[in-house]
């Protein structure tokens, strides 16, 4: 099993990291066109809520409802009651989409007062962003049907082409601000044209593989189907509970359209960076984990299932522990680099690094929730994960209201201690519940990770000055970034290898799948 999980892991991050590069490219073009205003806060008030729903949904969140449940319908009857069931969800599912979306549309004056109340003292402000809103908020109907192809390619191990599909959100933003932007009265709108575009590009990617699959779903719509109100129960929990962290950065949001001008898109750009690690790890954890675990469910194979969240757990925290400080330490060479182009200055970048320092704390914990989680929904147990959620969601929003005098800085900072609340409920629970037992030497993998990392950390503190990148060009800032990115995994491997970390150290124990 370990040789499959590690395959698999590496199959998702590597797509993964090909969207996440092409976000940084989007994210600079951005930068570089719109810069820092009234109309980019808009947008990235506008783009939170499709954004947040893409996280939702592609991001793991909808396959914790989903996949246990069709992996239960794979494993346990015949291949013409899956297809049957699948159906029913597809169309079942579409029809609830189309309604919200509509819903939404009408409604989206209102859900911008309540997302960035501050821009009700700037009509302008609050216009363009219920404008860009009504045009983006159709995605959420297209990426929902999106999910649910990618959680049917994943239950069956097939997990190239859904990680490989969130690029197409990159790529179609990137054209329209290329191309469309500079044709339009108010470019920045453009952008919200790419997104809506790419909901549509996303669906139509999916179906050769499920059509391969002999799976390519025909829309039938059946509220009373026994496996679908199973599966509909389930949904708004699952998501809940995978994605308290997206809530917390959306409350973030809507306290910083209060602050200075500026607030909500040096959130956006810092948490773009944090979402680079959590992306390739957390995602690729948690949408490889969660088939195996609920296989283990349903073969009732609970050593297997400890095991696999031993691993997880493992290789989150071998990877994890390094970006966390990694973005500490380079926080203003990896936004000067990035970002600091033409609109985007200097005193962008370090109230940015501010904000990404504050998010980066909390690493560890968005990717070990990600493992976490599946422990409880590939079980079928959505009511615990949604109550920690809640438990970690009321704790962040009181440490913003406490931390408003670190301004934005102070917002990122209680969703990261927000998070680690949300670990350790969790965390305690399945230990409590003896489904995870720990296997042998934690401690001893522990004080390596915690060796090699402070010398990672020494030599980056020690010799990196992130004022030299206010004085270097653009390819001397990205050789130089490269540069000491590439020194820091170096240290921190060699670290662990003279410490004594082999590969099997991650392998899980007795292979039994």
């Amino acid at each position: 099993m370990s040789r499959q999980l590690f395959k698999s892991t590496l199959i998702v991050s590597s797509m993964t990291l090909i969207s996440r590069l092409l976000g940084f490219v989007r994210d600079m073009l951005i930068a570089r066109l719109f810069g820092v205003d009234l109309a980019t806060d808009a947008f990235f008030v506008a783009f939170k809520i499709p954004n947040f729903l893409r996280r939702l949904f592609t991001e793991g969140a909808f396959a914790h409802a989903f996949v246990p449940i069709v992996t239960e319908y794979k494993e346990n009857s015949d291949p013409a009651t899956l297809k049957q069931f699948i159906n029913k969800s597809t169309g079942t599912l579409a029809v609830i989409l189309l309604a919200i979306t509509v819903l939404g549309v009408i409604i989206a004056p209102l859900l911008i007062i309540l997302l960035a109340p501050g821009f009700s003292w700037q009509g302008t402000q609050h216009d363009l962003a219920v404008q860009m809103l009504q045009i983006t908020l159709p995605y959420l109907f297209f990426i929902g049907l999106t999910a649910l192809a990618g959680s049917i390619l994943n239950a069956h191990d097939k997990f190239a082409v859904p990680a490989l599909t969130p690029v197409f959100l990159n790529l179609c933003m990137i054209a329209t601000a290329i191309y469309l932007a500079p044709k339009m009265h108010e470019p920045v709108i453009a952008l919200a044209w790419g997104v809506f575009i790419a909901g549509i590009v996303q669906v139509l990617f999916q179906l050769p593989a499920l059509m391969q699959l002999g799976l390519l779903p025909r829309l039938q719509m059946d509220f009373k189907d026994p496996g679908i109100q199973r599966f509909l129960k389930q949904l708004l929990p699952s998501i809940f509970s995978v994605s308290v962290t997206q809530i917390n950065l959306l409350l973030d949001t809507l306290v910083a359209s209060f602050l200075t001008v500026g607030s909500v898109s040096w959130l956006y750009y810092s948490d773009r960076l944090v979402e680079f690690p959590v992306g390739i790890l957390g995602l690729a954890l948690g949408s490889v984990i969660l088939p195996h675990l609920s296989k283990n469910t349903a073969f009732d194979n609970r050593e297997a299932f400890s095991q696999t969240i031993d691993w997880g757990l493992r290789l989150g925290i071998l990877i994890g522990m390094p970006a966390t400080l990694g973005l500490i330490l380079l926080a203003e060479p990896l936004l000067s680099t990035l970002f600091q182009y033409k609109e985007f200055g200097a005193q962008d970048v370090i109230l940015s690094a501010q904000s990404l320092r504050a998010y980066a704390i909390g690493v560890l914990g968005y990717i070990l929730i990600k493992v976490l989680v599946g422990g409880f929904t590939a079980r079928q147990d959505m009511k615990t994960p949604v109550r920690y959620g809640i438990y970690a969601m009321v704790a962040s929003l009181a440490l913003n209201v406490l931390a408003i005098p670190m301004h934005h800085a102070g917002l990122a900072l209680a969703t990261s201690l927000g998070a680690f609340i949300n670990v350790g409920l969790l965390l305690k629970t399945l230990l409590k519940q003896q489904v995870y037992r720990p296997t042998a030497g934690w401690l001893l993998f522990a004080i390596r990770i915690v060796l090699a990392s402070a010398a990672m950390s020494w030599v980056l503190y020690k010799w990196v000055n992130p004022e030299w990148w206010q004085d270097w060009s653009s390819s001397e800032r990205i050789l130089n970034l490269l540069l000491w990115v590439s020194i820091g995994i170096v240290i921190y491997t060699a670290s662990l290898v003279l410490s004594g970390v082999r590969l099997r150290h991650l392998a899980v124990p007795h292979d039994r799948m």
